[in-house]
């Protein structure tokens, strides 16, 4: 271990939560073959995890199954009663966790401390929810007869989690798997292992039953496609790309198991001339640039209406130039790099086609001084629909603004991809913005705001952005299957 995430992690409350082993069947585990997690922000590397083998997923699903049976049928309350232990330690070892995150991720401290809260939320909400999952009673269509649905958890449910929210995306799938009374083993992504085992830790110390929640560190492909080959995995659960979701789709279409994916955005985010314009680029910074740009929900074409367009373009800028660029551990910063150098260079390569297809640097678009992963916020202007940047999602702090005249014409043109995760509107006219939450193919409608995620919401989106909600209570659901009971000759 070296550099400035060694010298942090010395400041840690908790030095143990820094797990090297895979967490299989409540005992953490030593492989021979390790895989390096490295600090993007200058290459550095932190330590060496397990990497776990096929055997080892096998195992995973064995003591899965045999932990299901005893898990499922204990009362929700006992269940929620461990989540909420499992959240309460997080909040006590929030700083530790937000280190580990920052080391590993590269995000601004102050952004993985409010993962961490924002992750341990849902462990408080799924653990009351689930003592909600209710059945119904069915008037019924024969004599004599009473019909009942029952809600009854599916079975072993796999999740297969992102390194841009390492901790968030692992709780919001294991709360809602673990109250329903489900059994969850978790694929982490190879970047960010380390987030993962620690949350493995907390859980173990908050009394989860071997068994019920695992870990399973290592290279992505070959796990996930032995885990989904599975019979008794009953349901996949995954945050990522859309390339990648299809491949998982189709692997779970063998056995028929159930899907949530969470997949690829392509936010518009929309101003109208009516708007406060302040306020809106208030707004706009915090929906482009959150998590350094590397969020799904990250507004990725800013249609603005000519009107205001210049002046909505200059406050814009000068508060994107305004952003600091650092490690996640220097105070003030920012941004921090990208996590993987893959995602940088896709930053790079979208600025250069859009400048040579007649966009204008407005600011930014220079390599960061820092190098490696490091992109500097960067706002074009004049970007049109064919531009690369206006038909992929960038995942980076690059910032494309596009002119627009008419209401019809930016639905249209904001509508006009396979992707509909999360869209923006910011406009004083409650009719229009009635008429555009109507209008838009997205699953999430933000109006005035940039912030509107959270444990109550369902998070999700249309078309090619994913099947299925995490969080609500239509995130429980999803790992629960209705069972119809038919009691009859009650007459006699």
């Amino acid at each position: 271990m070296q550099g400035i995430a060694a010298e942090t992690f010395k400041t840690l409350a908790r030095p143990d939560l820094i797990e090297r082993r895979a967490f299989l069947n409540g005992t953490f585990i030593v492989r021979e073959k390790t895989l390096a997690v490295i600090d993007p922000a200058n290459g550095d590397h932190i330590v060496d995890v397990a990497a776990c083998s096929l055997e080892d997923a096998d195992a995973a699903v064995d003591a899965a199954q045999e932990a299901y049976f005893e898990w499922r049928n204990r009362l929700p309350v006992e269940r929620g009663q461990i989540l909420r232990g499992w959240g309460r330690l997080m909040h006590e070892h929030a700083r530790d966790l937000a280190v580990i995150m920052t080391a590993e991720q590269g995000k601004p401290l102050a952004e993985a401390l409010g993962e961490i809260t924002y992750a341990a939320n849902f462990l408080d909400w799924f653990a009351a929810e689930g003592e909600r999952a209710y059945g119904e009673t069915i008037p019924s269509h024969l004599p004599g007869s009473r019909l009942s649905v029952q809600m009854q958890p599916l079975g072993i449910a796999v999740a297969i989690t992102p390194w841009n929210f390492p901790s968030a995306m692992i709780t919001r799938k294991a709360g809602a798997a673990l109250a329903a009374g489900c059994t969850m083993i978790v694929k982490p992504a190879p970047e960010t292992p380390l987030s993962a085992l620690a949350l493995a830790k907390l859980a173990d110390e908050a009394g989860m039953p071997k068994g019920v929640f695992q870990v399973l560190t290592g290279e992505a492909v070959p796990l996930a496609k032995r885990l989904l080959e599975h019979t008794r995995v009953r349901a996949i659960s995954f945050t990522g790309s859309t390339e990648v979701g299809r491949i998982l789709l189709e692997q779970s279409a063998a056995t028929v198991k159930k899907a949530s994916l969470e997949l690829g955005g392509h936010a518009p985010f929309i101003v109208f001339k009516d708007a406060d314009l302040a306020a809106t680029v208030k707004g706009c910074i915090g929906a482009k640039f959150a998590t350094s740009g590397q969020d799904c929900l990250a507004a990725n074409r800013i249609y603005v209406q000519r009107d205001i367009h210049d002046a909505f373009v200059d406050a814009f800028a000068a508060a994107a130039e305004k952003l600091n660029v650092g490690h996640g551990f220097e105070p003030g910063v920012d941004i921090g790099p990208m996590t993987r150098s893959s995602v940088a260079e896709k930053c790079r390569q979208q600025i250069a086609q859009a400048l040579a297809a007649g966009a204008r640097l407005v600011c930014g678009g220079q390599d960061s001084p820092l190098g490696g992963n490091f992109v500097t916020p960067t706002v074009l202007a004049d970007v049109t629909d064919d531009m690369l940047i206006a038909r992929e999602e960038t995942f980076g702090p690059v910032a494309a603004l596009l002119p627009f005249d008419e209401e019809s014409e930016v639905i249209d043109r904001a509508n006009a991809t396979e992707m509909g995760l999360a869209a923006y509107v910011y406009t004083n006219d409650l009719s229009r913005a009635m008429r555009l939450t109507d209008r838009l193919e997205y699953g999430m409608v933000a109006v005035n705001t940039s912030k509107f995620t959270g444990a109550p919401i369902p998070f999700g989106g249309w078309k090619q952005s994913g099947l299925g909600r995490e969080g609500s209570r239509h995130g429980l659901t999803e790992y629960l299957e209705a069972k119809y009971i038919c009691f009859g000759n009650l007459a006699a």
